[in-house]
């Protein structure tokens, strides 16, 4: 079983899982990613100055210059507005001294010379879990959105690349931009504010501007020319204010997408000599029993042994429930959570030892006695008990579970990314035949 990396903090007196999430210290990153609409001014944590979000900068200078107040790393600050307002309340409580190091410049020189600068960082283990706090509520509303996003069936919108219109979800028309138009900004469920960003690009291209190289041009027919044969139907992967569309820049907050996907093909970069993988066979990755130290191959496996030796049925615990994906994933790591801690997660009663746990709760009844869903369904359990925890990987969506579709013939099953019929119809090999 893999080793627990276990990093705890306390919020409300609760515990936190914050491992195996990491906040990078790379010096080139973006500023903190903002929600898009977010517009609220900011208020200065020592006086009644305030500015919009988006003059943010000008607001760390008048910290400076006014109050000698250094915020250090504020691109990790995750909603950079609560983070003001907490301090401010803090600092009228507080003197400042009790939170902020003091660095006195010019030290060896004559005393009128001398200046006491404060920094406030993440060494101050209050201001390192309000950081942690605010990313994981962040996260937490992003994927909120995301996962609204992927159930909407209302959407509607023209191609800007074509008069052809798209309704229901939002896939029909990304990958109708990446097949027919061959532009793509990605995977569907990797974006977020699909209909913000949709607004950007197009307009963008209204005011003929190409979106790789945004030069300007004089109409909309020398563009299109101009992307054509550029090979300019692409983003540009340097600009910033992309960033904020892709989920994958909330979960590694001081990275961008470009920089994390760079990560992992440099090892494949550095290496010169050729291998043959033809013969290359994978290692099965065994899934762990959530109540004993059982592993097996597949998924159905696991699944039986748990039914039968515990009396846990983790697909009637989803259907009852109706629990989607990212409820599934908080459940798993909260009983691994429980049950590390020799915790009965049915009645919150703590035991010496884990298998008296397993024995209390089999003669209590409480394997499939879960507590309130708003005990579990938190946000620190999006972050795995163990890593590299297959279960974890095996999880799906209750509508679109295989298993659960082939119980019910009645109901039918539509792919959610339909091919052109134009393009089956012009390729089918039925045309020959009929020939």
């Amino acid at each position: 079983m893999a080793t627990q990396k276990e990093h705890t903090g306390l919020t409300g007196g609760q515990e936190c899982i914050l491992e195996p999430l990491c906040f990078p210290e790379h010096q080139g990153a973006s500023n903190s990613l903002a929600f898009p609409g977010e517009g609220c001014r900011v208020f200065c944590v020592l006086c009644s100055h305030s500015l919009p979000l988006s003059d943010k900068d000008l607001l760390l200078k008048h910290l400076v210059l006014e109050h000698k107040l250094v915020i250090a790393d504020v691109k990790l600050i995750a909603d950079f507005s609560k983070y003001m307002l907490y301090w401010k309340k803090r600092f009228t409580e507080q003197p400042i001294t009790d939170f902020c190091s003091v660095i006195k410049t010019n030290s060896e020189g004559p005393a009128e010379l001398q200046e006491n600068y404060f920094l406030l960082c993440d060494a101050l283990p209050e201001d390192r879990i309000l950081r942690e706090q605010l990313q994981q509520k962040r996260l937490e509303d992003v994927l909120e959105q995301q996962q609204k996003e992927r159930d909407d069936t209302r959407f509607q919108r023209t191609c800007m690349f074509c008069n052809e219109v798209f309704t229901g979800n939002r896939s029909g028309l990304l990958n109708h931009m990446a097949r027919e138009h061959s532009f793509s900004i990605g995977l569907p469920d990797n974006i977020v504010y699909c209909t913000e960003f949709l607004d950007t690009l197009e307009q963008k291209l209204d005011n003929l501007q190409c979106l790789y190289c945004e030069k300007i041009f004089r109409d909309k027919t020398t563009l299109k020319d101009h992307m054509r044969k550029k090979q300019h139907r692409r983003l540009n992967a340097k600009n910033c204010d992309y960033d904020r569309f892709y989920v994958i820049n909330y979960l590694e907050l001081g990275k961008t997408w470009e920089e994390v996907q760079s990560e992992d093909d440099r090892e494949l970069l550095e290496e010169e000599e050729e291998y043959d993988w033809s013969d290359w066979q994978a290692r099965p990755l065994c899934a762990v029993c959530l109540f004993c130290e059982q592993q097996e191959e597949t998924m159905e496996k696991i699944y039986t042994h748990m039914q039968e030796a515990h009396q846990f049925d983790f697909h009637k615990l989803k259907t009852n429930l109706c629990l989607r994906f990212y409820q599934q994933l908080k459940l798993v790591n909260y009983i691994r959570r429980e049950l590390h801690h020799c915790r009965c997660y049915g009645c919150q009663r703590t035991l010496d030892t884990k298998e008296e746990v397993l024995q209390h709760m089999m003669e209590e009844g409480h394997v499939m006695q879960l507590p309130e869903l708003s005990h579990w369904d938190q946000p620190q359990y999006y972050f795995p008990t163990y890593e590299n925890d297959a279960l974890l990987t095996a999880l799906s969506d209750s509508e679109s579970d295989p298993e659960e579709v082939a119980r019910s013939a009645e109901v039918p099953v539509y792919s959610e990314d339909v091919s052109s019929l134009r393009a089956l119809k012009q390729t089918s090999v039925l045309n020959t035949l009929l020939k």
